[in-house]
């Protein structure tokens, strides 16, 4: 049954970094609570195909779809706030645009026509919209266009939303502007003037925001929404205060007391009642969120630590969990990037977790945090490469002294870590790997089986190297438990030591399905051991 969808179009102005990717979920948490089918696109303007070759310092973490494409950071947060699996097209990019255009050229579908940014481009973005769209028979689909008003990048980007809005009907399509109202200390007083260009910025493309939603440190006092509103063209209502929150989770709960919600039924006619709106869970979520004991001491051991957003999908879920058992997060981040980890700081943790990553930078320090919780019995937990640095460690403290990876050592004695067979002839960089969802087997018995209680689960994967099967039979005799493999019993999946409190390795990364009303499993399990060594300390 094909539905009406309608589309909500955020865009954002003044700054980057301005919370557009948060204020879309947090707008989609609420229109979900009226029991409506909302999924999301966010538009990269940028000309890569997709995120997978971004330096984790310019663009933060790679999100991994469960269908393997890898994604703007952003799809991370519609996951976890519209709690949804989205599919990869939901991220389009300027890469992705293009190459399809120029397919389309070279295959003769324009009929010789001079092919142009309009109509040709243009039309390529709509039908990508339309048909994410379509997937799902969604009722809302939010459009997030990143980068900020004026960018040249996002041009044709805001002449197909403009033609959208056209054609879908203006009871159809709705634009939200997402902006910065500034505090000059100096004057005393926070400014509007950023808001005023970045909207008539805006406006100039033929596009007039039926919502602005304001970002600011502190919150703003209503003659100034008055004034933002005289000035911008919108109605008095229309206006949102979205001031700084101390946990992202509750800024749903923010624009709910705006009665963002109630607006949007109006300007989009949608058929709900707004009164109806359930968000209990959400409350009693962010309530959980605010506990402030007892703490447990948590390090991110990796080496893009200057950068909070490259691991953020972990840190979340690591807050989801502390939440879920009661418990107050402290976390840490130390860079594995140096000569020798300083064991003081080791000293204060109650656990330790190893992020995925690639290249050879680093990984000398994972394996002292692995050779440490090793030795001292900190609770574990290693994340693909981490996973990877606990094989390694635990070969080279069982006869394999050399042990390594051969993506780190192609000639090493024991590689332990090997290339997957199938990508041994790929030279490509993007889109490569094992990527998405995957099945995974577990054995009974086992902290992984104990923390799923489920004997076949599935999880997504973004990894090129695998275990190597000539060591499996070595390293289980030395102790080593597989205790998940692929349903064929020939991807190794999860490992751990069964005489340690909590030392688990997974090849998969279980933290792009946590969600802050449901936390994952392994993230619970870890944050339970941790909380008990805590205790015990």
């Amino acid at each position: 049954m094909d539905v009406l969808t309608k589309y909500i179009i955020i865009t954002g102005g003044v700054v980057s970094s301005i919370g557009k990717g948060i204020t879309s979920a947090s707008i989609g948490r609420i229109l979900r609570s009226y029991g409506l089918k909302v999924g999301a696109i966010k538009i990269d303007p940028y000309l890569n195909w997709d995120s997978g070759t971004l330096n984790p310092y310019q663009h933060g973490e790679v999100f991994v779809t469960y269908d393997g494409m890898e994604c703007d950071l952003d799809l991370g947060h519609y996951e976890r706030f519209l709690d949804v699996e989205l599919p990869g097209v939901s991220n389009i990019t300027t890469g992705k645009v293009y190459q399809s255009v120029i397919e389309k050229e070279r295959e003769g579908e324009f009929l010789g026509a001079c092919v142009q940014i309009i109509p040709h481009i243009t039309d390529e973005i709509k039908s990508m919209i339309r048909k994410t769209a379509g997937i799902n028979d969604y009722d809302i689909i939010l459009i997030e266009l990143g980068g900020t008003v004026g960018d040249i990048e996002s041009q044709p980007f805001l002449e197909a939303l403009r033609q959208l809005r056209n054609e879908e009907g203006h009871d159809n399509v709705m634009f939200v502007h997402v902006t910065f109202i500034p505090y000059l200390n100096a004057a005393g007083e926070f400014k509007t003037k950023p808001t005023q260009h970045s909207t008539k910025e805006l406006r100039s493309t033929g596009i007039n925001p039926d919502m602005i939603v304001c970002r600011s440190q502190d919150p703003i006092d209503e003659d100034l929404k008055r004034k933002i509103a005289h000035f911008c063209d919108v109605d008095p209502n229309a206006v949102v205060n979205a001031p700084d929150a101390s946990s992202i989770y509750e800024v749903p709960l923010t624009l709910d007391k705006e009665n963002v919600g109630n607006f949007i039924a109006n300007r989009i006619q949608l058929d709900v009642d707004t009164k109806s709106a359930d968000l209990d869970e959400w409350k009693a979520t962010v309530k959980s969120l605010q506990k402030k004991d007892p703490i447990v001491t948590i390090a991110i051991i990796g080496k893009y630590i200057e950068l909070e957003d490259s691991y953020i999908s972990i840190r979340e879920s690591l807050l989801h969990a502390a939440a879920q058992i009661g418990i107050k997060l402290n976390l840490k981040y130390i860079s594995s990037d140096v000569d020798d980890l300083d064991q003081e700081e080791l000293k204060e943790l109650d656990g330790i977790l190893i992020p995925g990553g690639f290249g050879e930078r680093g990984v000398e320090g994972k394996l002292d945090a692995v050779e440490y919780a090793i030795v001292n019995d900190v609770p574990i937990f290693g994340i693909c490469l981490g996973m990877h640095s606990m094989v390694i460690q635990f070969a080279r403290r069982n006869k394999m002294k050399n042990a390594n990876s051969t993506e780190f050592d192609k000639d090493i004695q024991y590689p332990v870590i090997d290339l997957m067979e199938k990508q041994k002839e790929i030279k490509q960089m993007g889109g490569t790997m094992r990527l998405g969802s995957y099945d995974c087997k577990l054995i009974k018995d086992t902290k992984a089986y104990l923390s799923y209680k489920e004997d076949l689960i599935k999880e997504r994967h973004r990894h090129r190297y695998e275990f190597n099967n000539e060591f499996r039979d070595e390293l289980q005799e030395a102790g080593l438990v597989i205790s998940g493999t692929s349903p064929d019993d020939f991807l190794v999946e999860i490992v751990e030591l069964p005489d340690h409190p909590w030392f688990l390795g997974c090849q998969f990364h279980p933290e792009f399905k946590s969600r802050p009303n449901k936390a994952h499993p392994l993230f619970v399990s870890f944050m339970e051991a941790a909380s008990t060594y805590s205790k015990n300390k």
